[in-house]
């Protein structure tokens, strides 16, 4: 049995139990095992627990109740000696709990918010639980399979492959949305295959000189097809109606002034519809808007929806 009373700025076994709420049992096992040792002893052999000792065992409560095992707790104790390390570790091992406590209290929302099926719950919380290496590693794996061997431009190749998944310490349910789905369509082999196609026309477009740097004929021109695009679409204009094609008249004159190299015949329509068919894609846009979602980066409007009305529009006419 232990003493009752340790000297000025010691504690007893007892003591320490009041102090940290921990059992006199579960104490002394963690002295037995080499955890936190006593500090010292008294002439009658009584432990006796300083607050240093003190600290560490709130440390060691902490990370079990982390899930940390007793191996992992040495070497974290290791890492450290006097109290203001201990602190700091116990500070960031908080720090861990808290942010993983807010990512589960968003999936909670999120569940509540959807009513999803069972395996989307076990995919939101096995991917929000993510640490932020494990999340950015699911992105640059994408981007190695799109870009990895190509010889591409320094620009968009290499801006695109330093975006980096910042999703909040304490995110909004459609953030958690938004990640799933970001997650699942990068895994997703058709849509990997289908951006690295376009990474692969976009680098022997490259290797061909045939890439300009956008400018101001390059901008009039997207605005012009997603101008007409989306009145088309806001209208219920369908690409192969005489309404379509008259606003497809309308808007080849248009490109034709804005940029001298557009040819505006049949064979040339069918040419531009392919041109941007080439890196039209929904899902690659959805990819950016998604992205943008768990970054909390402004929304923007699909331009995607427009450019393919147009491309159909192309099509229909130069049949």
């Amino acid at each position: 049995m232990d003493a009752q009373h340790g000297p000025d700025g010691l504690y007893t076994i007892g003591e320490l139990a009041q102090r940290t709420g921990l059992s006199v049992k579960t104490i002394r096992f963690y002295a037995d095992e080499g955890i936190v040792p006593p500090t010292a002893r008294t002439t009658a052999g009584y432990r006796l627990y300083d607050a240093e000792a003190a600290a560490r065992l709130d440390l060691v409560r902490t990370l079990r109740e982390l899930g940390l095992g007793l191996p992992a707790i040495r070497g974290v104790l290791d890492g450290g000696g006097d109290l203001g390390q201990v602190a700091a570790a116990h500070a960031e091992a908080l720090d861990a709990r808290i942010r993983i406590l807010r990512l589960r209290r968003a999936v909670l929302r999120t569940i509540a918010r959807k009513e999803p099926t069972a395996r989307e719950i076990s995919l939101m919380n096995r991917l929000a639980q993510l640490s932020a290496e494990e999340r950015q590693a699911i992105l640059d794996d994408y981007h190695e399979y799109v870009f990895g061997g190509l010889d591409m431009a320094e620009q968009p190749a290499a801006k695109i492959r330093s975006i980096r998944v910042e999703l909040p310490d304490d995110p909004t349910p459609e953030q958690v949305d938004a990640w799933v789905e970001l997650a699942e369509l990068v895994q997703d082999p058709d849509f990997r295959d289908r951006a690295r196609r376009m990474a692969e026309e976009g680098a022997r477009a490259h290797a061909a000189g045939e890439v300009r740097q956008p400018g101001p004929e390059e901008r009039r021109t997207a605005e012009i097809v997603i101008e007409t695009g989306r009145a088309a679409l806001a209208a219920g204009t369908a690409p192969d109606s005489a309404e379509g094609r008259a606003a497809l008249d309308a808007a080849m004159a248009r490109l034709a002034e804005a940029d001298p190299a557009i040819e505006n015949t049949p064979q040339g329509r069918a040419r531009l519809a392919d041109d941007y068919a080439v890196f039209t894609d929904a899902r690659v846009e959805r990819y950016y808007r998604l992205l943008g979602k768990v970054n909390g980066w402004p929304a923007f409007e699909p331009s995607v929806p427009a450019f393919e009305w147009f491309i159909a529009a192309l099509r229909a006419s130069a049949a």
